[in-house]
């Protein structure tokens, strides 16, 4: 077994640093009002419901239109659609090298903006979509023309969506949509929203839950408000839809097969939110030790003392573990149907955004009053990766599908 980094991946990741080093850390240092202790100040327009300002999210576009110039911003999509056929194993040590460059302009994850994107969405869309769906939303989606938000999360269900109350009725040709969402992420930009409707079955039952994509100008499509959460600016939206029509080749994928439309997303996102947490993680212990050996206290290098080196070192050694993991697993994904390897999915993503919230507070502890400042980043990653531990499937949710897969109740073990 050979676990070294293929040569090709290696010399990827020094051509990704040259890049950043032309082309986006100058832009970030013209706007360093985004990246210093204003970032959450001047990132949030706190007048109209805390959305993004327009001069953030111009920014980030900017940052994408040139990394896709430079052939970056596409690289794990098909070749069909400009990429590179990145695979998972390529996607993973990726997206951590970039996380353990720490907070920039390059990879800012409050916005799940990349020099090298993460298009859970578009890959829906490539594998379920029709053949108008995929003309009309496929390119724009990754230039930014269309956006396609994510609405799965209800006020009374989350991790537990095969009960979730939004209901698609059919009414002639057309669907009438009646229900509620929550944290529908992404939707203050959204032209569309990718909306689970229950439209056969009863609760409970993973069949007859339909994926609709639902113009967010559609009649009876509201916003009430946007969720002010842990980490600002919110692109969260709390979403009503009230008598929503909308015509039968709006559904994605197979009528009453959503979630599975939904558990693609997942495992196409789990992954790489993991190895960036390993990223995020390794970055917090690396500072925190370049910081205690350097700061003198009572005479002598805080390194010098166990109290600060024997919590780095189990953090260190986590980092270690669950880096190969998160490798592992990825490399799995390339290989056989993700569904095959959800389990590992699981366990990567819950350990990895765990290690980087403990790593992320071992830092502010070590750099003492600095650390707990905004004039650090250790605040803002804990801030962020802390909501990993919830959304895309809490922790306890993940936990319990490995413990499925352990005792056979699903997955491979599960008796026929």
């Amino acid at each position: 077994m050979d676990f070294a980094i293929p040569t090709e991946i290696q010399s990827y990741l020094a051509e990704l640093d040259g890049f950043i080093e032309r082309e986006i850390r100058p832009l970030e240092h013209e706007h360093r009002q985004y990246f210093d202790h204003r970032r959450e100040h001047a990132r949030t327009n706190w007048d109209d419901d805390g959305k993004p300002r327009r001069e953030w999210e111009d920014l980030l576009d900017e940052m994408r239109r040139r990394a896709d110039q430079a052939g970056h911003f596409r690289f794990s999509l098909p070749r069909e659609l400009g990429g590179k056929d990145g695979s998972n194993l390529a996607m993973a040590i990726i997206r951590e090298h970039l996380a353990h460059k720490g907070l920039g302009l390059h990879n800012d994850l409050q916005n799940e903006s990349s020099i090298v994107g993460n298009f859970p969405q578009v890959i829906l869309m490539h594998r379920y979509g029709t053949a108008a769906q995929k003309a009309r939303f496929l390119e724009a989606m990754i230039t930014g023309k269309e956006a396609i938000a994510f609405g799965l999360t209800e006020p009374n269900h989350g991790s537990d969506a095969t009960w979730l109350e939004t209901t698609g009725v059919r009414d002639g040709a057309d669907w009438v949509i009646n229900g509620q969402k929550r944290f529908n992420t992404g939707l203050h930009r959204a032209t569309t929203d990718l909306i689970f409707a229950r439209t056969s079955g009863k609760p409970g039952d993973a069949r007859g839950i339909t994926a609709f994509l639902v113009p967010t100008s559609a009649p009876g499509f509201e916003v009430p408000f946007m969720w002010w959460t842990f980490n600002m600016p919110s692109d969260h939206a709390e979403v009503r839809l009230t008598n929503v029509r909308v015509p039968s080749d709006a559904i994605l994928g197979e009528e009453g097969a959503g979630l599975l439309v939904a558990q693609a997303f997942f495992h196409e996102n789990r992954i790489r939110q993991a190895a960036s947490s390993v990223g995020a993680a390794q970055y917090c212990i690396d500072e925190s030790v370049a910081y205690a050996r350097q700061r003198i206290v009572f005479g002598k290098p805080l390194a010098t003392n166990q109290a600060i080196q024997f919590p780095l070192a189990e953090l260190h050694t986590e980092c270690e573990m669950v880096r190969g993991l998160v490798r592992r697993t990825a490399w799995h994904l390339d290989r056989k149907d993700h569904l095959e390897v959800s389990d590992l999915v699981s366990m990567a993503n819950y350990r990895a955004n765990r290690l980087a919230c403990d790593a992320a507070d071992q830092a502010i502890q070590v750099h003492g009053g600095v650390g707990y400042s905004r004039h650090y980043p250790f605040e803002h990653i804990y801030r962020h990766h802390r909501r990993y531990r919830i959304t895309e499937g809490s922790e306890e949710i993940q936990i319990r599908k490995v413990a499925g897969h352990l005792f056979g109740f699903m997955g491979r073990g599960r008796p026929e």
